[in-house]
């Protein structure tokens, strides 16, 4: 099969025949119409994850994927042959991903039917970084009036957190620059979105429309220090890319480390609320898998939303 790999760690992804996976038992194996760029992968191809998982090499990388059951392994249960499904690989080494043809994932974990009415290229781009949105915003957990700071706002996981938290009835303030960023941001949503431009003085743009510090924090991107600073005594700050509490000189402020968890029902939570409408999923561009090399360079370049790739 063709997939998107690395043969060792930094190096720039390619695109190479590798042997096509078997399901062992307890797994799924689908055959995969589409996935998606995270930041995950970027990491992994810049060699960020050395130490903090196993590599496998040949690596196949990615994480999202949408497609169909095309085999079961000896006691997967849950899933028939045919059936569309999505999902986010979750495995505890590297080396089996997603922006392949074909991909394993457990059947009880990671993995979800598609429902009618979310499109395959949606459904490819969703789990990870929907997953990332919301178990960030359930955990600092906003009510409905505060304020809550996005910083990341106009990436994949940004863009859906901000649509997730407006529909809370939470007040947003999102980092974005002027012009297309910006533009981006504000038209995910009806509701009225904060901007603040990260390349400029974050804090006192921040202080302007917050004076008394915001209630909660998204550390997406950007300086998590720096965001932690922006709370009120008693603020919630949950990062995805590593911040600690030990990090924060500001006892009054709590901070939780997220690592997704894209349990069956969160995926299927996630996949009604963009049936429902109330979702979107911001697929800004998509590749055919033999050019994964662009997708990767375009995200590296700060592409806004998520990058779709197809892989049938």
């Amino acid at each position: 099969m063709r997939a998107v790999t690395l043969n060792s760690v930094p190096d720039a992804p390619v695109v190479a025949d590798v042997p096509t996976p078997e399901p062992e038992a307890g797994e799924v194996l689908v055959k995969v119409a589409a996935s998606s760029i995270n930041g995950f992968d970027a990491a992994t191809a810049a060699g960020y994850l050395q130490g903090a998982m196993e590599h496998r090499f040949p690596l196949v990388m990615g994480k999202d994927f949408a497609g169909t059951v095309e085999a079961l392994g000896e006691g997967a249960e849950g899933f028939t042959v045919g059936q569309a499904v999505f999902g986010v690989v979750m495995k505890p080494f590297l080396g089996t991903g997603s922006l392949a043809q074909y991909v394993t994932v457990p059947a009880g974990y990671g993995i979800a039917p598609v429902p009618d009415g979310l499109s395959v290229p949606e459904a490819g781009a969703l789990g990870l970084a929907g997953t990332a949105a919301l178990n960030s915003l359930d955990t600092v957990a906003p009510a409905e009036g505060e304020t809550v700071l996005i910083s990341g706002a106009t990436g994949g996981v940004g863009a859906l957190a901000v649509q997730l938290a407006a529909a809370r009835g939470v007040r947003v303030i999102a980092t974005a620059r002027p012009g297309a960023e910006g533009e981006f941001v504000t038209g995910l949503t009806g509701a009225e979105i904060h901007l603040v431009d990260h390349s400029g003085d974050l804090p006192a743009q921040v202080r302007a429309l917050a004076p008394d510090g915001a209630d909660a924090a998204l550390h997406l991107a950007g300086d998590g220090v720096q965001l932690a600073g922006l709370l009120r005594t008693g603020g919630r700050l949950a990062s995805t890319i590593g911040l600690t509490q030990e990090a924060v000189e500001r006892p009054d402020v709590t901070v939780h480390a997220i690592m997704s968890d894209p349990n069956p029902r969160t995926l299927t939570a996630l996949a009604a609320r963009v049936v429902s409408g109330a979702l979107r999923v911001p697929v800004t561009a998509t590749y055919p898998l033999e050019q994964a090399a662009r997708a990767f360079a375009a995200f590296g370049a700060g592409a806004l939303g998520k990058l779709a790739v197809t892989c049938s």
